[in-house]
C-alpha cells in the first residue's frame, strides 16, 4: 500500500515598505481567502513588531499543504500584484512534522 504524500508547512516571508501596508494588506488576505476556499488550507498573516529602516518584515503561514500548493501561491502572489508593494524576493521556507519515534 503506497504511503499517502508528506504534508508540508510554507512560510513565506518579505519586507513591506511601512508606507504600502494598507494597502498591501487587502491584497494578501484576499489571496489567502481565495488560496483557503480552493485548497483548503487555513492561512496566517503575521508581521515582525519592529519597523526597520522604514521596512516591515511579514510572514504568511500555510500549514498541512501539500508540494503542488507551493506553485499555486506563487501564482496567486503575481495575479494579486503582490510584488508592486513590497522590497525585495519574497522568500518561502518549508518545514514538515518529525516522525515520531517508535
Amino acid at each position: 500500500m503506497p504511503s499517502a504524500p508528506a504534508m508540508i508547512d510554507l512560510y513565506v516571508y518579505y519586507k513591506v515598505r511601512e508606507q504600502d501596508s494598507a494597502a498591501l494588506e487587502p491584497r494578501v488576505r484576499a489571496l489567502q481567502a481565495a488560496l483557503a476556499a480552493r485548497h483548503a488550507v487555513v492561512p496566517q498573516l503575521k508581521r515582525r513588531p519592529e519597523i526597520r529602516d522604514g521596512l516591515q518584515t511579514w510572514m504568511e503561514v500555510y500549514p498541512s499543504t501539500d508540494d503542488a500548493f507551493g506553485a499555486a501561491l506563487e501564482q496567486a502572489a503575481r495575479d494579486a500584484g503582490l510584488d508592486a508593494l513590497i522590497t525585495g524576493p519574497r522568500r518561502a521556507e518549508v518545514f514538515m512534522d518529525l516522525n515520531p519515534c517508535a
